[in-house]
């Protein structure tokens, strides 16, 4: 399966068969303050400075998250959009809780964003799929419905097809339906990553979606983070994952090493390409 993502020329497309395609996470206040300080003061110079980064270490598609305290995001999010897309052709990911900022967004974005992350409620539901459908946007489909998160592989991917049931309903392409199974800390569960991964294979073997997640999710409280994440991600791609959401200076050379190894880089030119580009 295939989605296709643009920016305002330039299109990226995820492959359930390969190459990895990475989402680059930065562009986030969370446990980020100068850039939180930079956004309260409509500074967006510290964006455009992580945008340009993340594409230079390997981003294909940027997630794009002004949430902190206190903040309009309904009015923040498509500026700090406009800003990014005036300088970079590149896909965005939109990543709000507020659907009313993810609307205000769409409005403002150029070319086919993908949609960070439509929930197994009635409410997201509700509040998501029509605007969705109405912006031709692309959806993450997370594995969470009003219970919570199953620690059971099977009860994830169950949540996966009813959000992908639903989606459909509203007029949205299967193939504009990426999965997140849900990554969580291995330090506080030690099956937290066995249940992802199991998951991971369910969807690629009974939904066959696109599959994203939060890859460094699970080695938060724990030293060496990322050599942790490189290991999880590495057999999380084996599984079936095809774009994780990361910050590409921590993980595009273990995913160009896996996609390598897996057969999806003919006589090495991308994994040879990225080592020249970094020197």
């Amino acid at each position: 399966m295939r989605t296709i993502l643009s920016g305002t020329a330039k299109e990226v497309v995820i492959d359930t068969e390969g190459p990895v395609v990475i989402i680059g996470e930065s562009i986030n206040p969370t446990r980020r303050k100068k850039l939180a300080s930079a956004l309260q003061e409509n500074d967006f110079n510290p964006v455009l400075e992580l945008a340009r980064s993340q594409i230079a270490a390997g981003a294909d598609i940027l997630d794009i998250n002004v949430g902190f305290p206190g903040v309009d995001d309904e009015k923040l999010l498509p500026e700090v959009v406009k800003a990014v897309q005036d300088c970079f052709d590149v896909p965005l990911c939109l990543d709000s809780p507020n659907p009313a900022a993810i609307k205000a967004a769409l409005k403002t974005a150029k070319g086919k964003c993908l949609i960070n992350s439509v929930n197994g409620n009635e409410s997201s539901f509700n509040s998501l799929l029509p605007v969705a459908s109405e912006y031709g946007a692309a959806i993450i489909a997370l594995c969470i419905d009003e219970n919570g998160i199953s620690d059971d592989p099977v009860k994830r991917k169950n949540i996966a097809a009813t959000i992908i049931g639903r989606a459909l309903k509203s007029g949205i392409k299967p193939e504009d339906i990426i999965v997140d199974p849900v990554a969580m800390a291995v330090s506080a569960d030690p099956r937290a990553c066995l249940v992802t991964l199991d998951t991971i294979r369910l969807i690629r073997s009974d939904l066959g979606h696109n599959i994203t997640m939060g890859s460094s999710n699970i080695s938060f409280g724990l030293p060496d983070r990322e050599s942790l994440n490189a290991a999880f991600l590495t057999l999380a791609v084996y599984c079936g994952l095809t774009c994780p959401i990361a910050n590409p200076e921590k993980i595009t050379a273990a995913v160009r090493a896996t996609d390598l190894v897996l057969g999806r880089d003919d006589y090495a030119v991308r994994f040879v390409e990225y080592f020249q580009s970094r020197t």
